[in-house]
Formats: C-alpha cells, sequence, structure tokens
C-alpha cells in the first residue's frame, strides 16, 4: 500500500506535469488544487527536488517546475524515493533485500516464489507508468 507522501508526491507531480513548459507552480496552488497540507507538500517537494524530479525558483513568480520530461519520470522512481520497497516481501525486493525471518529455506519457498513473479509484473507496470501516461489518461477519463 501507498503512503500518504507517496501519494501525495503523485498528485503533485501529475499536476505539475499537466502545467509542464509553463513556469514555476506556488506551493499553496499545488496544496489548495489537490488538497494537500502545505506544510507536508513543502517536505515532498524539496525531497523531490533533491532528487532532480523538480527544480524550483525563488522569489516573485516562484514556486516548483518539473526538472524532467513527464515521458521521463515514472512512478517506479517515484514510489522508490517516498517509500522504499516495491516489493510486497523483502526477500523479493530488488533495491531493499532482506531474508524473512520466518522462511527456512529460501530456494525452495513457494511464497517467495509467488511474489516474485508479482514484484516482476508490478515492476514491468510501474516502469511504463510515466507522468506522461497518467496525466494523458486522467484527461481521456474527464472526457
Amino acid at each position: 500500500m501507498l503512503s500518504k507522501k507517496c501519494k501525495y508526491a503523485i498528485h503533485a507531480l501529475v499536476y505539475l506535469a499537466d502545467r509542464y513548459q509553463q513556469g514555476p507552480v506556488h506551493i499553496q496552488e499545488i496544496a489548495d488544487e489537490q488538497n494537500i497540507p502545505k506544510k507536508f507538500l513543502e517536505a515532498i517537494l524539496l525531497e523531490l527536488r533533491n532528487a532532480k524530479i523538480l527544480h524550483s525558483k525563488k522569489g516573485k513568480g516562484g514556486g516548483y517546475y518539473l526538472y524532467k520530461k513527464p515521458s521521463e519520470v515514472n512512478m517506479i522512481e517515484i514510489i522508490r524515493l517516498m517509500d522504499g520497497a516495491i516489493a510486497m516481501l523483502p526477500c523479493v525486493s530488488l533495491n531493499y533485500y532482506e531474508p524473512c525471518e520466518e522462511c527456512r529455506e529460501e530456494k525452495t519457498c513457494g511464497i517467495r516464489d509467488s511474489f516474485i513473479a508479482v514484484r516482476d509484473q508490478t515492476l514491468k507496470i510501474l516502469e511504463g507508468s510515466t507522468l506522461e501516461k497518467m496525466l494523458k489518461r486522467q484527461r481521456e477519463l474527464k472526457k
């Protein structure tokens, strides 16, 4: 399950993708339009800026804007940045592997094997889920 932090990050990024190359967007606007607490949003946007997904401009007319093209930002990158592991079990995680306490024989564990397949399909779907595609689908659904 995604954390609130991750969901807020995705909402803010889709909002910014919709305004790609239109200049910086003020934090208050994003917070109001996406119903995200401003203080929480500030921390999220700073983290996204530090990860070089966003860029910011200070002063009058300042705010945040996408550093990367919407087609270059996928959900794997965002979820890992905000929440860490994508895999449902630590023993199948590619980047955050840990052995499961309950497992006696990892190589022959049928549970692990099933969740490797879940992980692989999840990664495939999330890799193709870019901000551009999500925004396009959102626009189609509004018609």
